[in-house]
């Protein structure tokens, strides 16, 4: 189990992030899944965890929005808007010696993906993120995001028809 979690610490937190924008709320976030899972499920078989994982994550942000809208609705007053520290993946040094001009175009793509992907509605955010950078197939991001597969196959294909529309030239 330390293993798996170990493994998906840094991309659960990643979407996360992505999904409240803020990280401290995104590291909440991923330590609840992470306790729940061990709580809950891990008398389960080894491939079962990685959608169960994902399953609660999304149920945690599912939450987390709903507590949000709650709260701003009644407190307008209140900053939501926590200021967000430095991007732990931005700041991290390049393995590979990346010229400075390359940098600078893979900044530059990352800031416009980002903010594609925030801008992305919830469910096709998930979507993708399960898909394309998690990895997973229809049917486990279907049983993560608890859903058919086809609406997994409609939000992820809105997703990508979005991302390619807002990245135009940074698109692969």
């Amino acid at each position: 189990m330390d293993a798996f979690l170990k493994s998906v610490q840094s991309r659960a937190f990643r979407i996360a992030q992505l999904a409240t924008g803020n990280q401290e709320d995104a590291l909440d976030l991923v330590q609840e899944a992470m306790f729940k899972l061990v709580e809950k499920y891990s008398d389960r078989e080894e491939a079962e965890w990685t959608p169960l994982f994902y399953r609660i994550l999304t149920s945690r942000i599912n939450d987390w929005y709903r507590r949000t809208g709650v709260r701003n609705k009644y407190r307008g007053w209140l900053s939501s808007d926590d200021e967000i520290g430095e991007d732990p993946i931005q700041t991290a040094p390049d393995q590979f010696g990346q010229q400075p001009e390359k940098e600078s175009e893979l900044d530059e793509g990352m800031v416009k993906l980002q903010s594609a992907l925030q801008k992305l509605p919830q469910r096709q955010q998930q979507a993708f993120l399960l898909r394309a950078w998690e990895g997973l197939d229809v049917k486990q991001t279907a049983a993560a995001m608890s859903c058919a597969e086809g609406s997994v196959k409609t939000h992820y294909s809105r997703a990508i028809h979005f991302l390619r529309e807002q990245l135009g030239e940074h698109w692969p």
